[in-house]
């Protein structure tokens, strides 16, 4: 169907998507979990309530998740050059990626710690744990299972980012989709990688469904 060159072109481009979906993930994870944890302990029915707080750290998330992501690629280009020193390639369209989903991600942990059930927290801290032991030892191992799961909805979501970036030479499959499926009008290439994202997708979800299933006490 294709030479050998367009498959090489097409494995070293899903190997691009995988290596910045996973690092972007990691990365959003980092800033995102600390965000949804603390917008869970300073709402009014947390254990730090602070109103003022919460609603100013809201407002800030909600801000940042309603940019689209094309635009969002667009306005950090300052920011992209002068943390990676070039604005196209992978790693350039991490630094988009990981401001993007940050703030999903702390949305997805939120609503994971707010099922926890409250009258464990309230057993916990009628026995003196602190709030440091109330976040590791009951809202984090009681959520684990929606955690998971949030996980691979973000990942999942941060891939279809990544393939946004192809409109910037961002690299992955979707800056061939884009190159060779609509600058060049060749359909069969362009297929190929849509085949390959939902794929990708669907390996994933499954993933993340089995460890919560797993991660599940419960059952």
């Amino acid at each position: 169907m294709f030479d050998p060159s367009v498959w090489t072109m097409l494995g070293q481009g899903l190997l691009e998507s995988i290596y910045m979906t996973l690092v972007s993930t990691a990365l959003a994870y980092l800033f995102g979990l600390p965000l949804g944890i603390a917008l869970v302990i300073t709402d009014k029915d947390g254990i730090h309530p602070k109103e003022t707080f919460n609603w100013i750290l809201g407002l800030i998330i909600n801000l940042l998740r309603s940019v689209p992501f094309l635009i969002l690629l667009i306005m950090v280009i300052p920011v992209t050059r002068a943390i990676v020193g070039t604005i196209i390639g992978t790693n350039a369209t991490i630094v988009p990626l990981v401001i993007a989903a940050a703030p999903f991600i702390a949305r997805l942990v939120e609503s994971s710690l707010k099922e926890v059930d409250k009258g464990v927290i309230e057993a916990a801290q009628s026995m003196g744990a602190s709030s440091m032991q109330i976040i590791t030892r009951v809202l984090l191992p009681e959520a684990r299972p929606s955690l998971i799961v949030g996980g691979a909805i973000a990942v999942t979501t941060i891939l279809s980012y990544s393939a946004l970036a192809g409109f910037v030479a961002g690299g992955g499959l979707g800056d061939i989709a884009i190159r060779y499926g609509y600058h060049r009008y060749q359909t069969d290439v362009m297929l190929i990688t849509v085949v390959m994202l939902v794929v990708i997708v669907q390996v994933l979800q499954e993933m993340g469904t089995r460890l919560a299933r797993l991660g599940d006490k419960r059952k």
